[in-house]
């Protein structure tokens, strides 16, 4: 790589850095003021949530990033929808029964496993959250990598290709134009395979649907 590119590289990797923070820091307040106007303690929400008091605060204080699950079950046990999360302006909006997100236009937010692009934000109270997501390369997934919460979840693979773990079921590797369903209360985790980026379209439930 040539001089000028070694710059440019690294000067994008410290512009996504400081905007990765900038996102974390913004949802860990979110995600405070949502606890509060509960009424809730942090004692209180990590009781409802299963998650530990020290994990919460984290989050809050934008010292780690959530993962899906995690985010899953803090707005379950605050008994909201997800989008109240990302976007500052959910609340201000009216419930409508139609949405709709132009490509590239979602809400960005970025895990240490993930970079998810919510999609069709406006929607309120939905039932299934539908996301584009980029899937990072990691090793092989451990026992201890897998998260389980309740709903169900459907990938399709647009590009790239992922490996799928769901407990009780063999390894299953997804290529573009394949599709899998799951039940979430198993423990599942997503990897990218190979070389290309491994993006996939994931819609999950998860407020119960018999409510």
């Amino acid at each position: 790589m040539a001089a000028n590119e070694k710059i440019e590289a690294a000067l994008d990797e410290g512009n996504w850095e400081a905007e990765r923070l900038h996102l974390r820091e913004e949802l860990g307040n979110r995600m405070k003021s949502e606890r509060l106007a509960c009424g809730l303690t942090l004692a209180a929400a990590a009781e409802r949530s299963g998650l530990a008091l020290s994990t919460i605060h984290k989050i809050e204080n934008g010292r780690v990033s959530p993962s899906y699950e995690n985010i899953v079950r803090i707005a379950r046990a605050y008994g909201i929808g997800m989008e109240r999360l990302f976007s500052a302006e959910a609340t201000a909006q009216p419930t409508t029964r139609m949405a709709v997100t132009k490509a590239g236009q979602g809400r960005k937010v970025r895990t240490d496993k993930f970079e998810y692009e919510v999609l069709c934000n406006s929607l309120s109270e939905k039932r299934i959250m539908p996301l584009v997501t980029v899937v990072t390369r990691r090793a092989p997934l451990e026992p201890e990598d897998l998260e389980a919460h309740p709903g169900e979840e459907t990938i399709f693979v647009l590009s790239g290709q992922v490996e799928l773990v769901v407990q009780h079921y063999a390894p299953v590797t997804l290529e573009p134009g394949d599709c899998a369903y799951f039940d979430s209360t198993l423990k599942h985790g997503l990897r990218a395979l190979g070389d290309a980026e491994a993006r996939v379209f994931w819609a999950c439930t998860y407020i119960d649907v018999d409510g």
